[in-house]
């Protein structure tokens, strides 16, 4: 919120249409970990609505409504962007579609949220809306999992939508991932006489191999098909122009299946690099789909789309380790996240409100 002395805050106009409301949203920047202006905006708006609960950690900000429903349903989406590449403000094309930094990635998602919470003030199921922030950056600093840790009572709820961009489809689930390093040692030498030296960068070629030759699995859920993939995605190595090498590290991302626990894909990996030292550097356990709850088959047959298997990791995972099923579904195209050409169809993002708005009302 404003202090004394500082500049008033920006209004949203939660009157306005969520394409609108997105525009807003993108107009304040959000870069991860410079969230503060919008989760103050955001919090500011969703105050002035009696009909929420409103509760804030950090730059994290939760709000709910407390009607006794006997099914409470949590709407969430992250607040920051990666960083600008000149694409922000907004522009809104004469063919409705509205460019900048978050249109898909994913402030759409967040202004359906806030219209929701605006304009639904007795749905047929309580709601929970959640809005937090460094969500782009490393899982340490994720507002998600502060919440989890600190407030897992504000997160409780029988069933979650996570409003990642998922280009209007329901997607089921979410896959694991993991990094690990594979290394190699040699020993140094001048590189006028690398005879005398063992190259330890030419000794992680087999490790390369190993990969190039590797099938991953295809794996049925639920209906859902889940492409696994074990992809080198850094090489480290060298010392200088002049030096034989005398280690090399090939650090290698590892996405799976969530029918797989982390321990059985971590023993999948160190079987795969067997005879080379495996050392684990980061891991998230992925999210089974979750489609068979009521909810989510009410909130499937209401979008009138096909649920999808979710490709990459989302944050679906720490709702899922809560005990709450949990799909992702948003406006966005994911292929245009990140991107300096982001945008998001105007359309799309009336669409996604429209459909969550019938499923809440009905």
């Amino acid at each position: 919120m404003s202090t004394p002395g500082s500049a008033p805050l920006p209004a949203l106009d939660l009157g306005q249409d969520a394409a609108a409301v997105t525009a807003q949203l993108v107009d304040i920047p959000s870069v991860s970990l410079a969230e503060k202006e919008l989760a103050d905006v955001v919090e500011q708006a969703l105050r002035a609505l009696p009909h929420l609960t409103v509760d804030r950690d950090g730059d994290a900000v939760v709000a709910r409504t407390n009607l006794g429903r006997p099914e409470r349903v949590v709407l969430a989406g992250h607040l920051d962007t990666v960083p600008i590449a000149d694409n922000v403000p907004s522009r809104l094309d004469a063919d409705g579609v509205l460019w900048g930094c978050g249109t898909s990635d994913m402030k759409s998602g967040v202004a359906v949220q806030l219209r929701l919470a605006a304009t639904l003030p007795e749905p047929v199921r309580d709601l929970t809306f959640v809005f937090y922030d460094a969500e782009e950056i490393e899982a340490a600093r994720n507002g998600l999992k502060r919440l989890v840790e600190r407030h897992p009572e504000w997160l409780a709820g029988d069933f979650a939508v996570l409003l990642e961009p998922t280009d209007g489809k329901v997607e089921g689930g979410c896959q694991g991932t993991m990094r690990v390093r594979v290394g190699t040692t040699g020993r140094r030498a001048h590189s006028a006489r690398g005879w005398l030296g063992e190259n330890a960068i030419h000794k992680a070629a087999p490790v390369l191999a190993r990969l190039a030759s590797y099938e991953p699995r295809r794996v049925l859920i639920d209906g859902l098909e889940y492409r696994e993939g074990l992809n080198a995605v850094r090489i480290e190595g060298g010392h200088a122009g002049n030096v034989i090498p005398d280690d090399c590290e090939v650090i290698v991302n590892y996405r799976f299946a969530p029918s797989r626990s982390e321990e059985e894909a971590l023993a999948h990996v160190r079987e795969v690099f067997d005879g080379y030292e495996v050392v684990l550097t980061d891991s998230a356990a992925g999210a089974l789909p979750g489609l068979s709850h009521p909810s989510a088959a009410a909130f499937v047959a209401i979008t009138g789309t096909d649920p999808a298997p979710k490709y990459g990791w989302t944050d679906v995972a720490r709702f899922t380790a809560l005990g709450i099923p949990a799909v992702n579904y948003g406006p966005g195209d994911p292929k245009l996240a990140h991107t300096r050409e982001e945008h998001v169809a105007v359309a799309a993002v009336l669409e996604a409100e429209e459909r969550l708005r019938a499923w809440l009302s009905a």
